[in-house]
């Protein structure tokens, strides 16, 4: 970054501080571009809490299960090096040139003898609270963090150690290691590492409620926090993923979730803020709760505003309680009562007319809110790095992922209370803003990938060797897996079986590679989850072992298997075993495929002049790579421009500016103003794109894509706007402001109503930045008059983050909250003067307010439009509500599915600037992973035509979506550029002549699958 001052010969290596999903994605990030990444973990594994918990929201995904292969490729990737457990002690130096002093602290067992057995926990005397369950069961002095933990190696507590407490006594770990492993003299050891740059990533610490008396966590065993709860849920918990309570292990009835337990209170403790994530991860709780349910579940959630504001948050709060019978209660419970002779829980609350009421549970969740570990507070303080007053990381709006001490750099929850896909964008921010600092450094310090030899199977008969996973208990728990295994090995040509608890854990991708060596396997099928996450990781497995990484077949009997027979065992088993049986017959066939190298053009396409198109450009065009930026306007901005404030109150204007002065004086970025992309063609590493200028078209090669079209207001029919000049949307009250217009600044009265357009069945989506922005505003008008009236209408405040310190400024300055419900929206009228008057039900009160603003500002939604004609051209996804829509929605939030294009800002979603700009950089992360590369594989499951066969009638080449099909006119035949070809099997599946072979989906083998899969019921007509 130019701001950042840079010393001479930059180091490139870059410290990645915390290794939870934040620190892996950055450390991911910067090893795939060229860097030497250094992960320090204060733990002895990787993972943070996303390891812990049992699903994520809003897709329900196994947490672990889409964690695991990331955890897995930071583990056994050449050019990142794990220290854990280890702590930063201090730090001197400059940017591009820092001295970090880290103290590595002894595990007592060698990781490189270490075999992961477990004889040593086995053989332990010694059992101490385990912490990684949140204390619900014990783990013993010698242990492992959790059973995929990554490095897979044991460790002894100290601490706990009868060894070390009784000096000398025990050794039993140490007598029956059988590698000799165990090591009682190592000693804690410093060490001295020059990086160019630091990346905190030490993510968060769950509000401790002890000291919330009036819940009595500490006294009743039956009031839990919510990241135990997860611990209960999770197929690797203490319970093995049974809904039990810790009391007395009953299946409980009713369960209530309390929401703020840590949060937006200064009466318990210091945690003004919104811890951001508690409704959307109470919601999913209860939902995944209900489904773990034997005998029927009432979940409850009691809450005081309802903030689910992330992409499809709120299409989930509704399903959950128009579907599945989840109840929302809006009241904060006064107090908890044990019930006499039972370990139940009676509640009493107000509820919203008022009244008193009592409920009784059998298990109370309190859920419990985000806070910076002292530690980590500590650590700060050795970085010399300030802290702002809810104690995160102090950053600018403007630079998000960048601390008050120049090359060092932040993301994760420790910039702020936020969920993941928010904390892995910051992950590769921060990437992208060390990758900017280090240019010159990069490949200086990095490894090279080794080849490995492929065997020859040609000579071979098929041995497949077949794996089949547990998931703990998500698979295990409704799936016979131990009966699929043994139906698997009667199967032809199946040569090994075996069953795993973990097949992605780590320690199970070497013991693939140990069995294909050992049985001499030259096939491999997994019966496990979803190819979507979990293909790559297998295939770099066997691709190591010696095989074709496409001698390979994923049977995924999670998500078609026990997800959707979850109360059918005996048929998810039977389904599981006639997929196990179509994935053998069809790998049998299997041929080695070939894949060959293609060039990459170093240059970057951004389409999208605002201020996260912009951030993109420059993010890597400091990485030293040509970007063309495209804007259909005559100028660039975009909606920025229209911004008085930040909502921390930073001036926009300036540094829209600054933004734009650096843009046009780059000398690596080309602006096309008054463009609009008319064609794509190409893949990732070699696109090639028509931009239209006033007519005139331009081709542009580049290797990556960065969409960032932003969003616009909605337009309302509602509330007089466009009818009576009062009347104004929340852009417009702000260059009413900038423009000291008297229509405002001499108001004696303002009202806004939210969610004007948001949170409808049109538009099911909240907008993220309306509450926030009005609450902004309505400060402002205070500041401008004190003693005008401000009304804020709305339906749920959400504030989240560190913006509730917004509302809390509000409402110390006298502006007054009014709730209205969905159902029964404000009322505006028109008086005969042609003022306004604005009637809404306070639900409080119970009775109709009016009030006559002399200004009335709408919080629009935002909404997206012409968007169709460039995701069709990019081939890239949309949601139901138009937004882009990216690969994954936790992992992989701004790359799209088709590779090399990655998408920013608005028309992602709705966001503050300061995320949007987040996403931008971290769009250009992901993208110079792409441009830094010399070369890209292509081939491999792609479409053959045999000329032989082809009646050249060209159908293939209108539906191919790619343009990879071209027809050779002299010989009048069809033929695929393969390296154009994506292998989607459109152009396979309309050929009328079955000329098109799409590799690794040849017909024999889908028509082999199909015999396979009415194989079963063949032979059940032959019995009958």
């Amino acid at each position: 970054m130019k701001s950042q001052q840079q010393g001479t010969d930059p180091v490139g290596a870059v410290m990645v501080v915390g290794a939870g999903i934040a620190g892996v994605q950055a450390a991911l990030d910067l090893a795939d571009a060229g860097f030497y990444v250094y992960v320090v973990e204060a733990k002895p594994a990787i993972g943070g809490v996303m390891a812990q918990l049992d699903k994520t929201f809003p897709t329900n995904d196994c947490s672990m299960c889409i964690l695991s292969p990331k955890l897995v490729e930071c583990g056994r990737h050449l050019n990142i090096e794990i220290l854990a457990p280890a702590r930063v002690q201090g730090i001197i130096g400059e940017p591009g040139n820092f001295t970090v002093t880290v103290n590595q602290a002894a595990r007592y067992i060698d990781p490189a003898k270490c075999i992961a057995c477990g004889l040593c926990a086995q053989k332990c005397p010694k059992k101490v609270p385990d912490e990684f369950n949140q204390g619900l069961m014990p783990r013993k002095a010698a242990y492992v963090l959790y059973p995929q933990a990554v490095p897979l190696k044991f460790a002894i507590d100290a601490a706990a150690c009868i060894y070390f407490k009784k000096g000398g006594k025990c050794k039993a770990c140490e007598k029956f290691c059988p590698t000799g492993a165990v090591d009682f003299s190592q000693t804690d050891r410093p060490r001295d590492l020059k990086v160019g740059a630091v990346i905190l990533a030490p993510g968060f610490k769950p509000y401790d409620p002890e000291q919330y008396g009036a819940y009595h966590y500490a006294n009743y065993p039956n009031v839990i926090t919510s990241m135990e709860f997860e611990r209960i849920l999770s197929a690797s918990g203490p319970f093995q993923g049974h809904l039990v309570r810790p009391s007395d292990h009953k299946e409980p009835t009713r369960i209530a979730w309390l929401q703020c337990v840590g949060s937006r209170d200064l009466n318990h403790c210091d945690n003004s803020h919104c811890s951001a994530v508690c409704c959307m991860y109470a919601i999913k709780e209860a939902v995944i709760a209900k489904e773990h349910s034997k005998n029927g579940l009432d979940a409850a959630i009691f809450f005081m505003d309802m903030r689910t504001m992330g992409k499809d948050f709120e299409k989930y709060y509704w399903r959950a309680r128009d579907e599945q019978g989840v109840r929302f209660i809006r009241s904060r419970v006064h107090s908890i009562d044990p019930v006499p002779d039972t370990d139940d829980l009676s509640i009493r609350y107000l509820d919203e007319d008022g009244a008193l009421r009592s409920e009784t549970f059998e298990m109370l969740v309190l859920s419990v809110g985000l806070e910076v570990a002292p530690d980590v507070l500590e650590m700060g303080r050795t970085l010399g790095i300030d802290l702002n007053v809810n104690k995160f990381a102090e950053t600018s709006s403007f630079t998000p992922v960048t601390t008050t001490r120049p090359g060092i750099f932040v993301c994760g929850a420790f910039q702020g209370p936020k969920d993941i896909p928010q904390s892995v964008m910051e992950a590769s921010a921060s990437a992208s803003a060390a990758g900017e600092l280090l240019a010159a450094a990069r490949f200086s310090l990095a490894k090279k990938k080794p080849e490995f030899a492929e065997r020859d199977i040609s000579q071979e008969t098929p041995r497949i060797g077949v794996f089949v996973c547990s998931c703990g208990i998500n698979i295990a728990s409704v799936i016979d897996v131990e009966a699929v295994r043994d139906y698997a090995g009667t199967l032809p040509s199946v040569a090994y079986v075996e069953n795993n608890l973990f097949t992605c854990s780590q320690d199970t991708q070497e013991i693939i590679k140990e069995r294909i060596k050992e049985h001499n396997l030259n096939r491999i099928v997994v019966a496990s989850c979803t190819p979507k996450t979990h293909e790559p990781l297998f295939q770099e497995t066997i691709k190591e072992a010696g095989l074709n990484k496409y001698l390979f077949e994923l049977a995924n009997i999670r998500d078609q298997g026990s997800w959707v027979h979850m109360h059918e065992p005996e048929r998810a088993t039977r389904r599981a075993k006639d997929q196990v049986r179509m994935a053998v017959a069809k790998v049998a066939l299997q041929q080695p495929l070939a894949e060959f190298t293609l060039p990459i053009t170093k240059a970057g396409l951004v389409i999208g002049g605002g201020a996260a198109g912009m951030e993109a450009a420059l993010g890597m065009a400091d990485q030293g790579f040509k970007v063309h930026l495209v804007e259909k306007k005559d100028f660039l901005g975009g909606h920025a421009l229209k911004l008085n404030h930040t909502w921390r109150g930073e001036p926009v204007k300036p540094y829209v500016d600054g933004l734009v002065q650096r843009l046009t004086g780059h000398p690596l970025i080309e602006v096309h103003l008054n463009s609009e992309v008319t064609d794509v063609q190409g893949f990732v590493g070699n696109f090639n794109t028509t931009i239209s200028t006033g007519g005139r078209e331009t081709g542009v090669a580049h290797g990556a894509a960065v969409i960032a079209i932003g969003g616009h207001s909605y337009k309302p029919n509602e509330y007089l706007y466009k009818e009576n000049p009062l009347v104004m949307l929340a852009l417009e009250l702000d260059q009413a402001i900038r423009e000291k217009n008297p229509l405002v600044t001499a108001a004696k009265c303002a009202a806004f109503i939210q969610c004007v357009g948001s949170r409808e069945p049109e538009r099911p989506y909240c907008s993220r930045v309306c509450c926030t922005h009005s609450v902004e505003s309505a400060i402002r008008l205070k500041e401008i008059n004190p003693d005008m009236d401000v009304y804020i209408l709305y339906r749920d405040l959400r504030t989240y983050g560190l913006r509730e310190n917004l509302y809390k400024e509000a409402r110390e300055k006298g502006v007054m909250f009014i709730r209205f419900s969905g159902d029964d929206k404000p009322q505006v009228t028109q008086t005969a003067q042609g003022g306004l008057q604005v009637t809404v039900k306070d639900l409080i009160l119970g009775i109709p307010i009016t009030i006559r603003p002399d200004v009335l500002t709408l919080a629009s939604a935002i909404v997206v439009k012409e968007q169709e004609k460039l995701a069709q051209m990019f081939k890239v996804p949309l949601n139901h509500e138009g937004f882009f829509l990216e690969a994954h929605m936790k992992l992989r939030p701004v790359d799209f599915a088709t590779e090399g294009v990655f998408v920013a800002g608005l028309a992602h979603y709705p966001k503050p600037l300061d995320e949007a700009i987040a996403q931008a950089k971290a769009a250009a992360a992901r993208a110079a992973v792409v441009l830094s590369q010399e070369s890209i594989k292509a081939g491999g499951v792609v479409a053959y035509i045999d000329p032989a066969l082809c009646s050249g009638c060209q159908a293939c080449v209108g539906v191919c979506p790619f343009g990879a099909i071209s027809y050779k006119e002299p010989e009048d035949v069809c033929e695929v550029n393969q390296a154009l070809c994506k292998g989607c099997g459109t152009c396979a599946g309309t050929c009328p002549s079955e000329c098109i072979t799409l590799l690794g989906f040849t017909n024999q083998q889908i028509y082999t699958q199909i015999d396979q899969a009415l194989a079963e019921l063949k032979m059940d007509e032959a019995a009958g």
